[in-house]
């Protein structure tokens, strides 16, 4: 079998040995340890790691991502988890369309008070 240190998956994925630990520590991974004590990682902790590094990069939270990876140790098929995985990804599309629609809101009304402090400071400078 394939084994990765932790060292090895870090730089693999440009984070610190800190952050695996913190993962391992939450219980998103599990590596096996060696008689000194060393950690070495699976293929599938290496496939973990990644779906929780992808996980975090679209906002879902770490309890998420655990349900998500555990569904497919229950259920080898990957039902389970492409649903889960799918009501998920549906409600985070949904806060990422309303935060855009916030955002561009935001983006109108500072346009608009630029644009009058920009019709004020002509006005001051017509005075001078």
């Amino acid at each position: 079998m394939n084994y990765y240190t932790i060292s090895q998956l870090a730089e693999q994925f440009d984070v610190s040995t800190r952050t695996i630990r913190y993962y391992e520590e939450r219980g998103l991974i599990s590596p096996i340890r060696t008689e000194s004590g060393q950690r070495l990682y699976t293929k599938k902790d290496r496939a973990a790691l990644k779906l929780i590094l992808r996980g975090k990069r679209f906002g879902f939270s770490l309890e998420e991502i655990h349900e998500m990876i555990s569904l497919f140790d229950n259920d080898r098929t990957g039902r389970k988890q492409l649903e889960k995985t799918i009501a998920y990804g549906e409600q985070k599309l949904k806060e990422v369309t309303e935060r855009i629609e916030d955002l561009m809101q935001l983006k109108q009304e500072m346009e608009s008070i630029l644009a009058d402090f920009r019709e004020r400071l002509q006005k001051l400078e017509g005075i001078e």
